[in-house]
């Protein structure tokens, strides 16, 4: 299982918290008031650590070093930002969110290649979408039918410089766009994967759970 770290323990930060915990992942959760802390279940098992999430001293006390995603969900934005920044330049974390309020900063860190999401109420899910690739795929549209679904779709970062076409014949999806720093396009034959690109993919249902398996997994490659 991975270890998470989770800077603000708000209603969303909870939610993420005890979620990560169910499914056996180790998680610790930053917040400056350790009055915060109440809100966690008592038989939540993670790390409470009390300090600035950006505060280096403080992540490294979080184990930010071993983390597999970081997500920022305090209730400033540029203390998220700041920490999500820290967390992946410094310590390099692969996978980060930050919860904004303010929908003009969204775009411009968007636009940066800082994946951010909204602050609104359905805020845990969309995070933990972000967090957790292998998570089977939720779909933004199903067709009439309910055989085929519209979903986002997370790949390693292995895949980066790799065409789109080569993603769709590997995985049996159908990229019907990306989002690349915070604006929507449509791919083209000689589109490739950039990192910090967002994938929206045309998928049978039934082979959802197949294509994330293969997405998060680095390329294989062929043998000479």
């Amino acid at each position: 299982m991975a270890h998470f770290v989770i800077m603000g323990c708000g209603r969303v930060g909870v939610t993420l918290a005890h979620t990560l915990d169910d499914s056996g992942h180790s998680v610790a959760v930053i917040d400056q008031d350790d009055r915060a802390f109440r809100r966690l279940r008592s038989d939540f098992s993670g790390r409470k650590v009390t300090g600035v999430g950006f505060d280096r001293d403080t992540l490294r006390h979080a184990d930010i070093e071993k983390a597999y995603a970081f997500a920022a969900v305090s209730s400033g934005d540029n203390s998220n930002i700041l920490a999500t920044r820290v967390a992946r330049e410094t310590f390099h974390v692969q996978h980060v969110v930050a919860r904004i309020y303010d929908p003009g900063r969204a775009e411009i860190y968007q636009r940066l290649g800082i994946p951010t999401v909204a602050a609104v109420r359905w805020s845990a899910d969309q995070v933990l979408r972000r967090i957790l690739p292998e998570q089977s795929i939720k779909g933004d549209y199903r067709e009439a039918s309910g055989r085929l679904i519209l979903g986002e779709v997370s790949l390693h970062e292995a895949w980066a410089g790799h065409f789109l076409t080569e993603i769709e014949a590997l995985s049996g999806a159908r990229v019907a766009y990306l989002t690349r720093f915070g604006e929507g396009m449509l791919p083209g034959p000689e589109t490739r994967f950039q990192h910090g690109d967002i994938l929206h993919a045309m998928m049978r249902v039934d082979a959802t759970h197949e294509i994330s398996a293969v997405l998060s997994k680095p390329p294989v490659k062929e043998s000479e």
